[in-house]
């Protein structure tokens, strides 16, 4: 399990030049491509056309290493018609669509409400040094496609590090909580003790995560 502190700036910074942030709205301008090697396409829908999305279905893409390859080297195409496209929201799926269509030739400008990129993978220092997270910053081993992400845009080996494996959450009213993994078995028998004895969850939730737990991949 793995902790990432500031994905936002490196996505972005990988995936073009940005404007200044102008408020209530804030507008990113893209600009230059970065990558190229091949890219698969597929058809909407369940009939699938291309070999890559067929194996983004079922439990099996899970544990398939060759899908961080699409991630890791973007489209790898340029189009022949250069468009002009607005995505609404500067989160981590839209700086990732930014970056591709970048790569791909386009125009991209990106519109975000708050002063800073990142949507749930943001996050900041404290005063005391603290990383406080919009969202819980946890990746597991089968996130193939966020590493591949990482990997091309440079973060993946100074930014993704292993965290110490206790969450803490601060509650309404100031007490805290935990999800403790340290245990001398990896996972998911590590994932199904902190599951178990943590109090931030009651028994219905807890054996719903030890039932999904203990039968995933």
């Amino acid at each position: 399990m793995a902790r990432l502190s500031v994905a936002a700036a490196y996505l972005m910074a990988a995936a073009a030049s940005c404007t200044a942030f102008t408020l209530p709205t804030t507008r990113i301008t893209t600009a230059t491509a970065t990558t190229s090697l091949s890219m698969s396409t597929a058809t909407a829908g369940a009939d699938f056309k291309s070999e890559s999305a067929k194996q983004q279905i079922g439990n099996d893409s899970f544990l398939n290493k060759n899908l961080m390859a699409r991630a890791e080297n973007g489209p790898g195409k340029k189009n022949q018609e250069k468009l002009k496209i607005g995505i609404v929201g500067a989160g981590l799926a839209g700086m990732i669509a930014a970056m591709d269509l970048a790569d791909a030739g386009h125009d991209v400008e990106m519109f975000e409400l708050r002063p800073f990129v990142g949507g749930k993978v943001s996050s900041w220092k404290d005063k005391d040094g603290n990383h406080i997270e919009m969202g819980l910053h946890v990746f597991f081993g089968c996130y193939y496609n966020l590493f591949g992400i990482m990997r091309r845009t440079g973060s993946f080996d100074t930014e993704l590090r292993i965290k110490e494996h206790v969450h803490t959450f601060v509650n309404e009213g100031g007490t805290l909580g935990a999800l403790d993994f340290r245990f001398p078995i990896g996972a998911p028998v590590s994932g199904l003790q902190a599951f178990a004895k943590t109090e931030q969850l009651g028994i219905e939730d807890k054996f719903h995560n030890a039932l999904r737990l203990g039968t995933s991949p």
